[in-house]
């Protein structure tokens, strides 16, 4: 039998599919029962890493999975052979395995975003010294910065990770208030994001005609009862806890693994576009018809023809224009829509690929898939089960 303690807070999503993913190992791959421990976070700020090591001798547990602090005695569950696997909270560790994230990426997504839909002022609500929100923000802004954009990236990074948001109102409400009109603000996760816009609404700002805004982690709870709802990045986590499993049965076997720095990586999937960043910063009348109508009939096959019978322009005028819009070429654009498309299907329907592939009015699935696995790293039907 496994014994795992998850020492972490079960009220976020994002520990809640970690579990999910843990569970899939356990009934899918694994010949042992598996049993799950889910210890609060207040047990260790009450009895200390000691009552944490005493609790889990006690209970002959193999392995732990949690947030620790890096003056955390990690040594005393190590040395008897617990393997203990660090859910990023503040920094990785340098000498056990980490949880942790393709951050860069998730920064790099969320940019790629917000330029499509052609913004040009950015900003970004994160924590100071915390390695997946200054991670985050460095790829947010290095994406930015390679289109050619350099100095209108704000940042508010003056909140502690441990403080309650509201004690810092007045100076995020200021902050807030002085970031120019269209405005496209990237939060560091959902919990920001919804402080975010707790924030706009008590301060007269309209989200998203003034300020768009885009979390990461998809929580549910957050994004669905916020108002305007939430946009938010995907991230895989199941296949996370999936990974950590496996990583666990293996140091169970091998015990030099549990003193390895072998990271497990969350990569973020998608973005999804919700009411607090559904809305397009060109004023162009033009551009913004054409962004309507590749929207509207994103479900089938239309091309640069298409679109220009839509409005009085040339064709060297329109791709100009859509361009300077959105940072990219209207036949790419489309693409990327449509695979986003694409992908949303396989994610929330049951239909059989080749449906959706008659659905869509796809020629070629063979150069499509290609397109697909170029921009999401996998084959349609491998995306499908990771993500469904």
């Amino acid at each position: 039998m496994i014994r795992i303690i998850f020492l972490t807070d079960f009220t976020e999503t994002y520990s809640h599919s970690l579990l999910l993913g843990v569970q899939k190992y356990a009934k899918e791959q694994s010949q042992e029962s598996w049993v799950i421990c889910r210890m609060p976070p207040s047990y260790k700020q009450q009895y200390g890493i000691e009552g944490v090591v005493q609790w889990a001798l006690n209970w002959k547990a193999n392995a732990i999975i949690g947030r620790f602090e890096q003056n955390d005695n990690i040594e005393l569950l190590l040395q008897h052979g617990i393997a203990v696997i660090a859910q990023d909270f503040k920094q990785r560790f340098n000498s056990i395995p980490n949880i942790t994230g393709d951050y860069i990426a998730t920064g790099e997504m969320a940019a790629r975003f917000f330029l499509q839909r052609g913004f040009k002022h950015f900003a970004f609500l994160g924590y100071r010294n915390i390695v997946w929100s200054d991670e985050r923000f460095w790829g947010y802004k290095q994406e930015i910065i390679q289109q050619g954009i350099n100095n209108n990236i704000f940042i508010y990074d003056n909140q502690k990770l441990d403080s309650f948001w509201f004690d810092d109102l007045p100076k995020l409400s200021s902050w807030i208030k002085n970031l120019p009109s269209h405005t496209a603000l990237f939060c560091c996760d959902d919990n920001q994001a919804n402080n975010a816009l707790e924030v706009c609404r008590l301060s007269g700002i309209k989200v998203p005609q003034d300020i768009a805004i885009l979390g990461v982690d998809n929580d549910k709870m957050i994004a669905d009862l916020s108002d305007p709802k939430l946009s938010t990045i995907r991230l895989d986590i199941e296949d996370g806890g999936y990974k950590t499993a496996q990583f666990i049965e293996k140091s169970i076997t091998n015990k030099e693994l549990i003193r390895s720095n072998h990271n497990i990586y969350i990569k973020p999937v998608s973005v999804i576009n919700n009411a607090s960043s559904d809305i397009f910063a060109t004023k162009d009348k033009y551009i913004l018809q054409v962004l309507d109508f590749i929207k509207c009939n994103i479900n089938h096959s239309i091309n640069v023809k298409d679109i220009l019978a839509q409005v009085p322009l040339s064709r060297r005028l329109l791709e100009i224009r859509f361009k300077e819009a959105t940072g990219t070429s209207v036949y790419h654009y489309i693409i990327d829509c449509r695979i986003d498309y694409f992908a949303s299907l396989l994610e929330t329907t049951n239909l059989p690929i080749c449906d959706i592939i008659i659905q869509l009015g796809i020629n070629n699935y063979g150069s499509f898939s290609q397109l697909f696995k170029a921009r999401k790293g996998t084959t349609p039907q491998c995306y499908r089960n990771r993500n469904k």
